[in-house]
């Protein structure tokens, strides 16, 4: 990782640095497609507002998962614990079956796929689409919310190109 000392240009290597020294939550997206169910792992999730309940998040347009996403009226995003890391990396790799028997899910009611055992599971209602370089920009209300079985699970975190782990050893104050 480059640390830079002073001021530089903001090129796109120096910004990836930078984020990549700003560890971020990772959640599961979900949704229902044209031609099934699609799903992408993110670290951008961020609440917006509380009342409503609003969050965003950004995803490629490069990804294929992304284009029908960001086309879907309602979403759910699975906000996921270090035990789910094996559904991190299932959800982020290229051309995987997500939803071919390796992720325990079942459609809600209102079709989008619902992964078992997250921690948070937010059904939204997509609200925004900003498109922005090559990125789509998505806020989102809260429609219900779900909490999984497991209170006490460490959040899973992404850092400089790796997952972690928070937990009690890792508390500063």
């Amino acid at each position: 990782m480059t640390v830079p000392t002073g001021h530089a240009a903001p090129t796109a290597e120096l910004f990836k640095d930078a984020f990549r020294a700003h560890p971020a939550g990772i959640a599961v997206i979900t949704a229902q497609g044209p031609d099934g169910p699609v799903g992408l792992t993110a670290s951008s999730v961020s609440s917006v507002s509380a009342e409503p309940p609003v969050l965003a998040f950004s995803v490629s347009t490069a990804s294929p998962s992304a284009a029908a996403l960001v086309q879907a009226d309602t979403l759910v995003v699975h906000l996921l614990g270090a035990d789910q890391l094996g559904i991190a990396r299932l959800f982020a790799a290229r051309g995987a079956d997500r939803f071919g028997g390796a992720a325990d899910w079942h459609p809600l009611p209102s079709g989008e796929p619902l992964l078992a055992d997250a921690p948070w599971a937010l059904r939204c209602r997509i609200l925004h689409r900003l498109p922005v370089g090559g990125s789509m920009i998505i806020a989102a209300e809260v429609l219900s919310i779900e909490q999984g079985t497991h209170d006490d699970v460490a959040p899973l975190v992404y850092h400089n190109r790796s997952y972690h782990r928070l937990g009690d050893q890792s508390l500063l104050g």
